[in-house]
């Protein structure tokens, strides 16, 4: 058994730990990691199996600077296991903002959605699904922002090799001289 535990220590460390470490010590902001960790884990628990690494991409793509793309990625690989388990919650959701009628999880139904005789109940589940996902994901997304906020606050202090930069230059005229001369 004791092997087993250093076997998943191993696996946790390397796949997690070492690479949000690396993140860190890199230098990025608190607020931009904090930010992009939640979008990851938001878009990562999106109800649809394989979809989440395109979510994220789009994102990425979107946000642009906004976001710290390696966080996202790391975040959105964290949240593979827990997609899964709220697929169902979604799907519950989703019936519950529609009114739609409970549809029965059963192996029968899941056999037509993987062989793709998929029956108009099973395409209206997926829709419910995707609604609840999204009525729900705002919320999440704000929820993890805040809480993941003041941990990156304090794993950049702790962490972080670069030091702190002033944002803004110590006078305020020094950039515009050097402008100047330059000319």
């Amino acid at each position: 058994m004791a092997n087993g535990k250093v076997g998943t220590t191993n696996w946790f460390q390397k796949k997690v730990t070492d690479p949000l470490l690396s993140i860190i010590r890199r230098g990025a902001e608190p607020n931009q990691l904090a930010f992009s960790a939640a979008l990851g884990l938001t878009l990562g628990v999106f109800p649809i199996c394989g979809v989440t690494v395109f979510l994220c991409g789009v994102a990425i793509a979107l946000l642009g600077p906004l976001c710290h793309a390696p966080t996202v990625m790391l975040a959105n690989f964290i949240a593979t296991p827990i997609e899964l388990s709220l697929v169902v919650p979604f799907l519950r959701f989703g019936e519950a903002i529609t009114g739609g009628s409970h549809f029965p999880l059963t192996s029968d139904a899941l056999k037509k959605v993987f062989t793709g005789q998929a029956s108009h109940e099973v395409i209206l589940s997926i829709a419910h699904a995707l609604l609840g996902w999204l009525a729900a994901s705002p919320i999440i997304l704000g929820i993890l922002f805040i809480v993941l906020l003041p941990c990156f606050k304090i794993l950049v202090h702790k962490f972080s090799s670069v030091p702190s930069s002033p944002k803004k230059p110590l006078h305020p005229h020094s950039e515009t001289k050097l402008k100047v001369r330059a000319i």
